[in-house]
């Protein structure tokens, strides 16, 4: 990816391109990629602190993803304590592992500079319109992942050096090409199968659940059955467009605001060129030849320029200042309109270039500026409005913590109260990371429910201000019997339901094994017509038992028991293994696969010793994740 960067970047027109963009970015984009916690740390690793607003971070990423990915299914995985408990468990320790390989590489002087961080941003397809770098996209996808450009940033970079060492881990650990056919040739089959199925729902139609069996699950299952954690939340928002729509500009207020910045209306000189780009000296010089001839210098570039860009204007690369005039352009010296370098070397072959027009500096008047001027002086005046606002209501939510009274006056506006929302339908006006993270990481919330205290103020998207505060709270609990009793009943049915079809199955199994074929009739089931599962690209979830059945003898059956994508249990007949024949390029892909499996191996021991070797300390917000 990186080296088709950079090959990218030699492009002259690219790199026109980068020299506008690249300002812009630095100011909107990658900042100083910090992350600062707060408040009890979470766990120490060698000294270094992971904090609570970390591990809650990761906990709310790793839900969203979960989320997006099981749709409507998540919410019976998060209403179950024991799931949730085991997903921050597994959010602190891979919080945990990261840590440990961040200051492993370190040891290492493994490093990724801003600049190469930069470009892994610029060459991420998602980020892109059109093959470029398209910096509101990579905002928006940023934010839509519910982090900060200094956040993504981070992640990255930690991700790159991870990428370094996982390099430097597969240059020690290799395999000869006769192991790794021998692999392939074990690995790679396909297998010709039959299956019954059981089908549970029928059977648990049948199933009855007592009180006391029902009493009995809910007691030993009552993680089950939570009532997700929940809020109220009462807050006031600031709005900069608000403000903005209350604010008159007048014509004195405009003209003041050009005089005092009038250097900032000086258009520098610009010069517009146009290029024909062109393999080899040779070509170069014959085209150019051509052009002193009289030739037509758009046309020739149509024809013969390698520049896929500017060829289909003529040559035209537009206007340029001198901050975005890249040095191959420069070299050609050309001083007057309608100007031919002489042949320019350049990094992607040799250059033609003619200065085709230029434009004086000059100060643009205030009549020429005036529209867009007094937009810019509404909009200046404000934010100014805005940001005094911010400091007020600063200043009055932290002054009185009890309530946001105090805030409303200072503000003029009135608190909004939401209603009762848990995580995961957070109301679409909170709806922005920065918000979601002071309502979710606990710091904001009373004790047994009681209101907690005022957040500072929470900047959003730089027009958005929020203070907020948790009115009323209520943690995760278990449900009472009486109103999940149905749910209790169901899932004893299809437990009982289970319970017989392992019992019946092993029965049909081992008579099976014995050849009496007519039990599976007696027992009101029948095999399929044969299918064949591959063990290359496999995705069934019979995979696993089907792949570790016994080859079958001459002539012969093996059978098991697996389940399918439904929980029912299934009785499988494997009537024939038969070695895949790979492709080259199905053989490489599949080697790979084999010699990441044995990188991760190895990856995975190093985690091992790093976490032997290492003082952790968990701190008091790892106490959920225990």
């Amino acid at each position: 990816m990186m080296d088709n960067l950079r090959a990218a970047a030699n492009n002259v027109v690219l790199k026109v391109i980068l020299a506008l963009i690249v300002g812009s970015f630095v100011l909107t984009g990658v900042g100083d990629y910090l992350i600062r916690g707060s408040g009890d740390y979470a766990a120490k690793v060698n000294g270094q602190e992971i904090s609570r607003a970390q591990l809650e971070q990761a906990v709310q990423n790793e839900r969203n993803r979960q989320q997006e990915m099981l749709g409507e299914n998540f919410s019976a995985l998060a209403a179950n304590e024991g799931y949730m408990q085991q997903l921050r468990k597994q959010a602190l320790s891979q919080l945990i592992d990261d840590t440990l390989i961040d200051q492993f590489a370190r040891n290492l002087g493994l490093n990724i500079s801003d600049e190469q961080v930069k470009q892994a941003i610029f060459s991420v397809p998602a980020f892109q319109t059109n093959n470029r770098f398209d910096n509101e996209k990579y905002l928006a996808q940023v934010q839509q992942l519910g982090l900060t450009p200094d956040v993504y940033a981070q992640l990255l970079r930690k991700q790159l050096v991870t990428q370094q060492l996982v390099r430097g881990l597969g240059g020690s650990n290799f395999q000869l090409p006769q192991e790794i056919d021998n692999l392939v040739a074990i690995a790679a089959q396909d297998r010709t199968i039959r299956t019954a199925t059981i089908d549970l729902d029928a059977r648990a139609k049948t199933q009855t659940a007592s009180d006391d069996e029902i009493q009995n699950f809910y007691n030993q299952n009552s993680s089950r059955y939570l009532a997700p954690e929940q809020f109220k939340v009462s807050y006031i928002m600031l709005d900069a467009a608000a403000i903005m729509d209350k604010i008159s500009v007048d014509s004195a207020a405009v003209s003041s605001y050009y005089e005092q910045h009038k250097s900032e209306f000086t258009q520098p000189e610009r010069r517009k060129y146009s290029i024909i780009q062109l393999k080899n000296e040779a070509d170069a010089k014959a085209v150019l030849e051509q052009l002193h001839k009289g030739a037509d210098f758009a046309a020739l570039a149509k024809e013969k320029s390698t520049d896929i860009v500017s060829r289909r204007n003529g040559g035209d690369l537009g206007w340029m200042d001198g901050n975005s005039t890249v040095d191959e352009i420069k070299q050609a010296n050309l001083q007057q309109k309608g100007q031919l370098s002489d042949v320019v070397k350049s990094s992607v072959g040799y250059l033609i270039v003619r200065l085709d027009d230029i434009q004086v500096q000059r100060v643009r008047s205030l009549d020429e500026v005036r529209g867009d001027l007094g937009d810019k002086v509404k909009r200046e005046k404000a934010l100014d409005e805005f940001y005094a606002q911010q400091q007020k209501l600063s200043e009055a939510a932290s002054n009185d913590n009890e309530s946001l009274v105090s805030a409303e006056k200072a503000s003029g506006i009135k608190a909004r109260q939401t209603d009762w929302f848990t995580r995961d339908n957070i109301p679409a006006a909170l709806d922005f990371p920065q918000v979601k993270q002071a309502i979710l990481n606990g710091t904001l919330t009373g004790e047994n429910g009681a209101p907690g205290s005022n957040s500072d103020v929470i900047n959003v998207d730089g027009d958005r201000a929020f203070v907020l505060r948790i009115s009323e709270h209520k943690p995760e609990a278990t449900q009472p019997l009486d109103k999940v009793r149905d749910q209790v009943v169901q899932a004893i049915k299809r437990q009982k339901a289970e319970q017989q079809a392992r019992v019946d199955a092993e029965k049909i199994l081992a008579d099976l094994k014995q050849g009496k074929n007519d039990t599976l009739t007696a027992a009101g089931l029948s095999f399929s017509a044969p299918r064949v599962m591959s063990s290359v690209g496999r995705g069934d979830v019979m995979s696993e038992a089907v792949f570790s059945l016994p080859h079958p003898q001459k002539d012969k059956v093996s059978y098991g028991i697996a389940q399918d994508q439904v929980g029912n249990i299934v009785i499988v007949a494997l009537d024939n293994v038969k070695a895949r024949e790979l492709e080259a390029a199905q053989k490489k892909q599949f080697a790979a696969q084999i010699e990441q499996s044995a990188l991760a191996t190895l990856f995975d021991s190093l985690i091992a010793n790093l976490h032997d070797e290492a003082k952790i300390k968990l701190g008091d917000a790892a106490q959920d994740a225990q």
